[in-house]
């Protein structure tokens, strides 16, 4: 019986991502419209410089409001998460998972050779697991 694939086999390949130079209301409006729970910010060469959550976004127009000031000046920059971990498309989805339990992060961009190549969410590993379930279930019954 193969074991679960690897990051490779679930990733979503062209995720949508930030400059750090944006503006913090423009990365809002796209994981609002997108329905995601992050962005991963990289500089012009696709390097990794950070990941912008849902909270971080909520933590950063807070303290604009909070502090008289106008959302639309803050930018990605300032309220990012820059420390990032990430993993390769060749790591263990079941590893990718327990990393992300760990860590209660719900996902992590996918790194090679220094460039983003994509992104792995809990979602795309949920899925991974439960078909590689199904198919341990299938192989049994026959």
């Amino acid at each position: 019986m193969p074991q679960p694939s690897t990051v490779n086999d679930c990733m979503h390949r062209q995720p949508l991502t930030i400059r750090p130079d944006a503006n913090l209301v423009q990365a809002v409006e796209l994981i609002v419209e997108h329905r995601l729970t992050g962005l991963t910010v990289t500089d012009d060469d696709g390097a990794v410089q950070g990941v912008l959550s849902e909270l971080d976004c909520l933590r950063g127009i807070l303290a604009s409001i909070y502090n008289d000031g106008d959302p639309e000046h803050a930018l990605v920059s300032e309220v990012m998460t820059r420390s990032v971990n990430f993993c390769s498309a060749s790591d263990s989805i079941v590893e990718a998972a327990q990393s992300m339990l760990d860590t209660r992060q719900r996902r992590r961009p996918v790194v090679e050779n220094g460039r983003l190549v994509g992104q792995v969410s809990s979602r795309n590993i949920l899925w991974a697991l439960m078909e590689h379930s199904r198919r341990k279930v299938q192989d049994q019954r026959k």
